[in-house]
């Protein structure tokens, strides 16, 4: 509930009262009915009360003087009146243009002193600016100036394009049910840099009964990246940057979805190191993690953007390849073997060690029907390819599946 405004109100009564015309007017009227009053009567009174010529010319003379004493004093009278009304108006009007001054010297300090920017925007596609904070200047790099009645560009221009729509229909549903909204979305400042943004704001009504928007923005960019950093942390491998096993079952799950609803193929690599407890054996766990990383680039630059390649632990990977047959999905496999096989790794300047991989092929739906059978299916097969003497690749189903893990 807004508080009461007793000053305005008093010198809204004082206006309402005594405006200028009614106060002319009745002082006009006050004037014509003594002089009216005074002529009708004074010369009746002073003939029936002085019937001596000589008394009654005195009497004359001196009903004159009287006269213009008595529309003296209403004058002095009315004009008093009307200047103490005149000094209360003043006074009201002082009082509150100081009142007035102080408000918005001290909005105006907590506005620029606030994180982010103070706003009031008109309800429009253009979010028209009415008031804009000084924060608006670290915010968006525009004065505030610039943002108001779009002199130099709009808020909504500064909006992503793909966000826009969304904060749009966001906004609108807030204020079609009369309550605040909060969003986010990524906006790009005059310098062309690109922050995220959190709004809060709700519609009010102003004095001539139009709907405004007034709210406040911050710049969240810093969480953002930390949202996003923590994100990543949580789907990746923290030594390698693949994904992790559990974004990679999720993942093959919704590529199992997709493949179910357009009939593609789908395949699955199941990548081990050959001897590799040997690499930490002689050189070092150190060098053990220098050789999983090498070899987890070389993965992941050769294959396509549409393909995931994730590490299940130790020196185990798995490569999904989406809309992938039988044949394309060896013929990578191959070209993957060969690759990290001719690669070198650089352990110290003097010297380097070359790597080999056994890789366990499975397909989908032919090899398992969801993700841990078809991952069992290209375990099995990855293997076999190690019982058949490492460096090769095989196919899920082939015949001597492998029926013991053995390490190395």
């Amino acid at each position: 509930m807004l508080p009461k405004r007793p000053e305005r109100d008093a010198l809204r009564r004082l206006e309402d009262r005594h405006g200028p015309l009614r106060r002319t007017v009745w002082a006009v009227l006050l004037y014509l009915s003594a002089g009216l009053l005074w002529i009708t009567f004074s010369d009746r009174l002073a003939e029936a009360w002085f019937p001596d010529p000589a008394t009654l010319s005195v009497v004359q003379t001196w009903k004159g003087y009287f006269f213009v004493l008595v529309t003296g004093l209403v004058l002095a009278v009315g004009l008093h009146r009307q200047l103490r009304s005149d000094r209360v108006r003043l006074r009201l009007q002082l009082r509150q243009r100081e009142a007035l001054w102080r408000r918005e010297r001290q909005l105006t300090v907590l506005m620029d002193n606030l994180p982010g920017m103070a706003y009031r925007c008109l309800n429009d596609e253009h979010w028209t600016m009415l008031f804009v904070s000084g924060g608006c200047v670290e915010l968006t790099g525009y004065q505030p100036e610039e943002l108001i009645h779009n002199r130099v560009r709009s808020f909504a221009d500064l909006i992503d394009d793909d966000a826009a729509g969304e904060v749009a229909a966001w906004v609108a549903e807030a204020t079609a049910r009369d309550e605040a909204f909060s969003v986010e979305y990524p906006i790009t400042g005059k310098d062309g840099r690109s922050l995220w943004v959190w709004e809060r704001g709700c519609a009010v009504r102003d004095e001539d009964g139009s709907m405004v928007l007034e709210g406040i923005i911050l710049d969240i960019s810093t969480r953002k990246a930390l949202e996003n950093e923590l994100a990543e942390l949580a789907t990746r491998d923290p030594l390698t940057g693949l994904v992790n096993r559990r974004e990679f079952t999720r993942i093959i799950e919704e590529e199992m979805a997709r493949c179910d609803r357009y009939g593609r193929p789908m395949a699955l690599l199941w990548v081990d190191f050959d001897h590799f407890k040997d690499v930490n054996d002689t050189w070092g766990h150190a060098a053990g993690d220098a050789v999983l990383c090498s070899v987890s680039r070389t993965l992941r630059e050769s294959v396509r953007s549409v393909d995931t390649v994730g590490r299940f632990g130790g020196e185990e990977f798995a490569i999904l390849l989406p809309e992938m047959a039988r044949e394309e999905a060896r013929e990578t496999a191959e070209r993957l073997r060969q690759r990290v096989r001719r690669t070198p790794i650089s352990l110290n300047p003097s010297h380097d060690i070359y790597l080999t991989i056994s890789i366990g092929i499975a397909l989908y739906p032919e090899h398992g029907g969801d993700a841990d059978s078809l991952g069992i299916a290209a375990d099995k097969a990855m293997y076999l390819a190690k019982r058949q003497g490492r460096d090769r690749v095989v196919e899920a189903g082939a015949p001597e599946a492998a029926r013991s893990r053995k390490p190395g």
